[in-house]
């Protein structure tokens, strides 16, 4: 089968197509022919070496942690699921992903697929989806008429964010990009801001019950956000190289969030996709054979929104 792999950790020149064995199911895993798989920044960290401390992984790696497919074969002990099944999931982080024709998935993370959207692009929703649903949910505990600021809402787990929080009845305000204000205004954000012309601090004239920051900003900048935040409010922050800060005086908490794999979450996520209360938004679709390109898009700085890698038809 083809494969997208690296067998040293560096720039996105270390990624090579290339041939290798079709894996095996073990017990309580299964194979997943791939539809797709998608970028997520977290893989180019893993590619350039610089996660090893948390996420390490065997060289030579194949990247891309989420996968969309169709079930090709069981591992002893699977029940859950039957060949020719169509699942999403966010797999474990030191093992192989996605990028290639044919992935192994532990059987209890996956859930299945929506089907109201190609399955291919349900390789959108894994990771940044659970992402915006632990941070909002399970750290923040949003609330129908609380103020949510999601910061970096141009991005693909902002889009998540502003719909979930919308849904759960908060007033969102958004921060964005001239090239993704567009974007982020059709996710129903209550207020837009563009952060290239004000500033966010002079832009969010009330306190904020939540401050959900996606944004790779400054860390002064983040340490002095804590300010729009109200007393007993909560910042979520997904920038793991910055702490969040938090004001104990102000009874204001900071929270690091780390995304975790979470089946029964995945499944809330797919049924609200199914009933067309979320949407997935693809922002583009590649070959698989393209990866690299991609990855060296997003070390330039030109990944807006979120990209789909397709599998080879076979």
């Amino acid at each position: 089968m083809k494969a997208m792999r690296f067998h040293e950790f560096g720039d996105s020149s270390v990624l090579r197509y290339e041939d290798v064995e079709r894996p095996l199911p073990a017990a309580g895993e299964v194979l997943v022919r791939v539809a797709a798989t998608s970028f997520n920044g977290v893989d180019a960290s893993i590619r350039a070496g610089g996660m090893q401390g948390p996420i390490p992984v065997a060289l030579p790696h194949t990247p891309g942690i989420d996968v969309a497919g169709t079930i090709a074969a069981l591992g002893d002990g699977v029940t859950r699921f039957a060949v020719g099944d169509a699942v999403v999931g966010f797999l474990p982080m030191t093992g192989d992903g996605a990028a290639a024709e044919y992935a192994i998935a532990p059987a209890d993370i996956l859930a299945s697929a929506p089907v109201a959207v190609p399955l291919a692009d349900a390789a959108a929703l894994p990771t940044v989806g659970l992402t915006a649903w632990q941070a909002l949910f399970e750290h923040a505990q949003v609330a129908a008429g609380q103020r949510v600021l999601v910061n970096g809402a141009g991005g693909a787990v902002g889009a998540y964010a502003v719909q979930l929080a919308k849904r759960a009845g908060a007033y969102v305000l958004a921060t964005a990009s001239p090239r993704s204000l567009a974007r982020v205004k059709a996710t129903g954000a209550d207020e837009v801001i563009d952060h290239t012309q004000r500033g966010v601090r002079a832009a969010v004239t009330e306190p904020v019950d939540v401050l959900l920051n996606l944004a790779p900003v400054d860390p002064e900048e983040l340490a002095d956000s804590i300010a729009l935040v109200r007393s007993g409010g909560v910042l979520v922050n997904t920038t793991v190289w910055m702490q969040a800060p938090s004001d104990a005086e102000r009874g204001v908490r900071g929270v690091d969030l780390f995304v975790r794999s979470d089946p029964e979450q995945l499944a809330r996520l797919v049924a609200l996709v199914d009933r067309g209360e979320l949407r997935i938004d693809v922002a583009e679709r590649v070959p698989l054979a393209d990866l690299p390109a991609v990855h060296a898009q997003a070390a330039a700085g030109g990944v807006s929104g979120k990209v789909v890698i397709l599998a080879p038809v076979s």
